[in-house]
C-alpha cells in the first residue's frame, strides 16, 4: 500500500450510512442509493459501471473499494471475489463496510467488527441492503422488504426502500444528505454515456424526501425518454421498456402534475407510437389545460386525435397550432397527412 493511500485513510472521517445496491435482471440498470448523516454522501459511497456491477463503500469508507471492485469485475472475477480482493488490500478491513453486485446478480457484503453500532447487512439474489450506526436492524430490514415488494423501475425501487429505511429509523445521528444513481449502457441523455440516472441532495434537513421530490419531476421528463429509447433500440426488451414508460404516463395522469411540459412530451411520444389512445388523449388534454396557447401542445393534441382515428378533431387542433404558426412547415406537413387520412378513410365508405 502506498504512503498516500495510507495517509487518506488515516484522515477520513467515520460516517453513518444506509444504503442499497441492486441490479434489475429485466433491463440489466444497476443502481446504488445512500442516505447519511455528513454532508454529500453521493460523493462518498456510489461506484457503477454499467455491464459490469455496483459498489457501495462506507463506514470508515476506503474511496478505493469502488474501483478496485469494478476493475476486478471487469477482469472475469466475481462480485465475492472482487470483495476478497478488496478486503486483502486493505489494512483496517475490521473498520470498512462494503456492499457489491455483479452481472450476474450476485450480491455480496462486508461489515467490519470496528464499525460502529448498529451495523449490518443482509443479501438476496440481485440485491444488498446494509447500515452503520442505525438505530437498528429494522433498517435494512424494511430496505430489503419494501425492495422485494416493489415492482417498476430499479430507480424507484430503490428510493422506496431507501425511505423505509429512513422510516425505520436510519442514521441515528440525523439526516443531511442522500443520492440515487443507477446505469445502463448508453443510457445517459441521447445515449452519450451510461448515466440513466445522476441525482444526489448535498446539505438538506429532509434529504431522502428532496430525493424523492426531485426525482418525481425528474422521471417524467428524462427517464421516460431514455427507456422510450431503449424501447426503439433493444425489440427484445421493447415490452418491458414500453410498460415502464406507460406506467409513468398512468401516474402522470393520477397526479396533478403542474407541468404542461410532462404531459405533452409523453402525449407526444404515445401518439407517435399509436398506443394507449385514450390515455395519450388525456395527457394531451392536460397538457393544454395548463398551457392554452402553446402552439406545440395543439400540435400534440391533433397527433394525439389522429394516433385515435379522429381525423377531423386532428385537421381542427392542427388548425389551430397554425393561426398561432402560420408559417410553420412542419405544421403544414401533418395537416396535410390529417386531411390525406380523412380523405381515405370516406373514400373507403
Amino acid at each position: 500500500m502506498t504512503l498516500l493511500l495510507a495517509v487518506l485513510i488515516c484522515t477520513m472521517q467515520t460516517h453513518g450510512t444506509f444504503s442499497i445496491v441492486a441490479m434489475d435482471p429485466e433491463t440489466g440498470e444497476f443502481g446504488v442509493a445512500v442516505a447519511s448523516k455528513v454532508l454529500d454522501v453521493g460523493y462518498i459511497v456510489p461506484w457503477l459501471k454499467a455491464d459490469i456491477g455496483a459498489v457501495a463503500t462506507q463506514a470508515f469508507a476506503n474511496p478505493y473499494y469502488g474501483p478496485w471492485a469494478l476493475e476486478a469485475m471487469e477482469q472475469g472475477k466475481s462480485a465475492d471475489e472482487a470483495l476478497r480482493f478488496v478486503l486483502e488490500r486493505d489494512t483496517i478491513p475490521e473498520e470498512r463496510q462494503v456492499a457489491i453486485i455483479d452481472a450476474s446478480g450476485l450480491a455480496v457484503a462486508h461489515t467490519g467488527d470496528g464499525t460502529l453500532e448498529w451495523s449490518g447487512h443482509k443479501t438476496a439474489t440481485y440485491v444488498s441492503v446494509q447500515g452503520n450506526i442505525l438505530t437498528g436492524p429494522e433498517v435494512i430490514d424494511s430496505m430489503m422488504t419494501v425492495f422485494q415488494k416493489t415492482k417498476g423501475p430499479l430507480a424507484e425501487r430503490l428510493l422506496k426502500a431507501l425511505k423505509a429505511g429512513e422510516n425505520a429509523g436510519g442514521d441515528k445521528r440525523g439526516k443531511q444528505s442522500a443520492a440515487l444513481q443507477v446505469v445502463m449502457k448508453n443510457g445517459g441523455r441521447n445515449g452519450v454515456d451510461d448515466r440513466l440516472v445522476d441525482l444526489k441532495v448535498v446539505d438538506n434537513e429532509d434529504p431522502v424526501t428532496e430525493l424523492q421530490r426531485i426525482y418525481d419531476k425528474w422521471q417524467y421528463w428524462f427517464l421516460s425518454s431514455a427507456y422510450l429509447r431503449f424501447a426503439d433500440k433493444d425489440k427484445d426488451k421493447s415490452t418491458v421498456f414500453l410498460e415502464r414508460v406507460h406506467a409513468l404516463l398512468e401516474n402522470a395522469l393520477a397526479h396533478d402534475l403542474k407541468d404542461a411540459g410532462i404531459y405533452n412530451n409523453l402525449a407526444w411520444e404515445f401518439a407517435l407510437r399509436r398506443m394507449y389512445p385514450e390515455q395519450t388523449l388525456q395527457a394531451a388534454h392536460k397538457a393544454r389545460e395548463l398551457d392554452p396557447e402553446a402552439h406545440y401542445i395543439m400540435d400534440t393534441l391533433a397527433e394525439a386525435y389522429y394516433a385515435a382515428g379522429d381525423y377531423e378533431q386532428a385537421i381542427f387542433w392542427e388548425k389551430e397550432a397554425l393561426k398561432k404558426e402560420p408559417e410553420n412547415k412542419f405544421y403544414h406537413a401533418q395537416l396535410k397527412k390529417f386531411e390525406g387520412a380523412l380523405k381515405d378513410l370516406k373514400a373507403k365508405k
